[in-house]
């Protein structure tokens, strides 16, 4: 794709919107799997979003970087072209951060109850035997709980 750039600045654009537009649903297809609580639906096309992300990443450096020479060598309707999608991607990067927000919040809320369940069993089950010596659990369940996630 960089080749492009030097030797037809048009096609250069024309492909950087096309990249735009197939990553922008891509996102968009994550976003409903992750609103619609199927955060498994959106693992099925990682490889290719994270594919085409670094590819945009790239290009859009490319691009600031030499934004007078080649955007100036474009046609105006190609350049509104490339601001839409460039708009509609960042409203889908907003929707899909909001879903994945939300659904760390409601994952990280569901390990500390658990947590918190398993903790109140184990503390229930702590009283004296016989012999006045505490009584040994029977069973060990260990719990990871990193406060960071």
């Amino acid at each position: 794709m960089t080749d492009a750039a030097a030797s037809n600045p048009t096609a250069y654009v024309e492909q950087l919107v096309s990249l735009t537009e197939r990553l922008t649903l891509l996102l968009a297809e994550q976003a409903r799997a992750f609103e619609a609580r199927r955060p498994q639906d959106a693992a099925g096309n990682m490889a290719e979003t994270t594919r085409l992300a670094n590819q945009y990443r790239h290009e859009a450096q490319r691009l600031r970087a030499q934004a007078a020479t080649l955007l100036g060598q474009v046609p105006a309707s190609l350049r509104a072209r490339l601001t839409r999608a460039t708009e509609a991607f960042d409203s889908v990067i907003a929707r899909q951060g909001r879903a994945v927000t939300a659904a760390k919040t409601v994952t990280e809320g569901l390990v500390h109850a658990i947590a918190e369940e398993i903790a109140s069993q184990r503390a229930a089950g702590a009283g004296y035997g016989p012999r006045g010596v505490k009584a040994q659990s029977t069973s060990a369940t260990s719990v990871t709980l990193n406060q960071r996630a």
